[in-house]
């Protein structure tokens, strides 16, 4: 049997995300990771890697992850695909029967949502093109010379050149969703469209079924007299009511133009009745083209009438000196989703705005002022006798003695892609770093450089206060050791996008816009 997934359901998939993120009983979101893409590909930079999606996959994704930022419900937003109004363009107009056996004329799309048939002006209103020109003399429409610009509620021209477009006015994007949600490549859409007051004036001037636009697709010949006439009330019949035309024919007894003059409603077909009329045939008849609007009219549901099945996720990631989990001082390269995460060592969800899924240790010594630890090397501590807990170094804070850290497979008999190791230079044990060693061990830490620092087993809380400065660390201490506050391999990671790396400075922001087209 042929069938097909229609695309109302990739709207309605993204309508009920953005309610998923909205929901209370839902916590989504954003991360970054992965300081040290070379270990993985050399190229990474100039060509990083396509994700894979796997189980195995998706816990490396988790064992270098470095914090999360809480997607909020004012983070979400459906949008569609970004076309900026430009003189000299032609645009499709809209219609409900592009398909691919009827493609759009200009665009060749096969169908209405990939037609360039709405655009965004230079003060970011949005329109949509109604009659582009369109008549047996441009059967592909013209060129748009007049930028629209209007607000009224009713669909007409932009100007005066004479380009015989018609645009229609949607919406104008508010400059908080500007800000967030305006990409190069989308714009967004007004949420709660069918109940917010923003947009009411347009949605309650929607009728449905109600005809906007007729075009010309033949003249016809001997059309009324010499001269030119006007014929008025011209019926249209269909299965809707109410809607008539004028029709204007030229000095040489063809059709020169059709008017709306009634709209009407209820219409999902119409065609001009010439006879109820009085419009005389000629001997060719003309032909007109009877447009469709979309179901409950134009401005009624603009998610459908745009195809909204694109939706945006915002995230700002700057530094925050009261809860410092994204880190300054090294790489970021990869950049994702994860839906529904745990709180650390629990099963209830995280809530925390911020989250670092780093472990962390608190160092003291002499000189743990001026120590170094080089990003991405190994740090180690002998925990027993014949027993290392190593992990890789993220960032080391010389003012606080805080050393972030990761540990993920590759430190414990595994390379890079997965591939067990004979001899493992740490043995096969993942160990984690302990403030109470057995026989053996110590809480010795060796930096890069600088004397040797220990674990700071006496320091416990969530702040320091140095020369009289409190410095928060952004995670709880016990014993000068900090546990992620996200639980590893909980939710599910819905996007990754690996990235040529990016290196964190103090003063440095990064918004991150995750599209998600389904």
């Amino acid at each position: 049997m042929a069938a097909i997934i229609t695309d109302q359901i990739r709207i309605l998939n993204a309508k009920n995300f953005i309610a998923g993120v909205t929901s209370s009983t839902n916590a989504y979101y954003s991360f970054v990771g992965l300081t040290n893409p070379t270990d993985i590909a050399t190229d990474w930079n100039t060509t990083p890697p396509s994700p894979k999606d796997s189980f195995s996959e998706e816990t490396d994704y988790w064992d270098n992850m470095i914090a999360l930022k809480k997607i909020n419900s004012a983070d979400a937003k459906q949008v569609v695909t970004k076309r900026v109004w430009s003189s000299g363009t032609t645009y499709d107009m809209f219609r409900g029967d592009y398909s691919r056996t009827n493609t759009a004329p200009v665009s060749g799309a096969t169908n209405l949502y990939t037609a360039t048939y709405y655009v965004i002006n230079s003060d970011y209103r949005v329109y949509e093109c109604l009659q582009n020109g369109t008549d047996p003399d441009n059967p592909n429409g013209r060129p748009s010379l007049d930028e629209p610009t209007f607000t009224d509620l009713e669909p007409r021209s932009a100007g005066s050149s004479g380009d015989n477009y018609i645009w229609k006015y949607l919406y104008t994007i508010k400059p908080s969703d500007i800000v967030k949600f305006d990409s190069t490549d989308f714009m967004p859409v007004p949420a709660d469209w069918s109940t917010s007051n923003d947009n009411a004036s347009v949605r309650d001037n929607a009728v449905d079924g109600s005809i906007k636009i007729i075009t010309v697709t033949n003249r016809g010949v001997s059309i009324g007299p010499v001269g030119g006439t006007e014929y008025r009330n011209v019926p249209i019949k269909g299965d809707g009511s109410g809607a008539e035309c004028t029709i204007t024919t030229t000095n040489d007894q063809q059709v020169d133009t059709i008017v709306i003059s009634k709209q009407g409603s209820g219409y999902t077909y119409g065609s001009v009745d010439l006879k109820a009329g009085s419009v005389p045939t000629g001997s060719t008849r003309p032909e007109f083209d009877v447009i469709i609007p979309p179901q409950g009219g134009h401005g009624s549901n603009i998610y459908r009438e745009l195809g909204a099945y694109n939706v945006l996720l915002y995230s700002r990631i700057e530094n925050d000196n009261e809860n410092p989990d994204f880190i300054t001082g090294n790489d970021i390269a990869r950049v994702g989703v994860v839906c529904n995460p745990q709180q650390f060592d629990s099963t209830s969800l995280l809530t925390a705005d911020k989250a670092s899924s780093l472990g962390a240790l608190r160092l003291a010594g002499t000189g743990y002022s001026s120590a170094t630890f080089t990003a991405d090397s190994y740090v180690t501590q002998t925990i027993a006798t014949g027993s290392t807990a190593v992990g890789r170094v993220v960032n080391y804070d010389q003012t606080t003695g805080v050393l972030k850290y990761w540990q993920d497979r590759t430190l414990a008999g595994f390379n890079t892609v997965g591939t067990a190791l004979t001899e493992p230079q740490y043995g096969f044990n993942l160990n984690a770093f302990t403030a109470s060693p057995g026989t053996g061990g110590s809480k010795e830490i060796t930096p890069s450089s600088g004397s040797t620092l220990e674990i700071d087993d006496g320091f416990t809380g969530l702040s320091t206060v140095i020369n009289n400065r409190t410095y928060y660390l952004g995670q709880s201490f016990t014993e000068g050791i900090a546990n992620p506050e996200v639980k590893k391999y909980s939710g599910n990671i819905i996007f990754v996008d690996n990235r040529p790396a990016i290196t964190r400075s103090t003063n440095q922001k990064e918004d991150i816009k995750i599209v998600l087209q389904f």
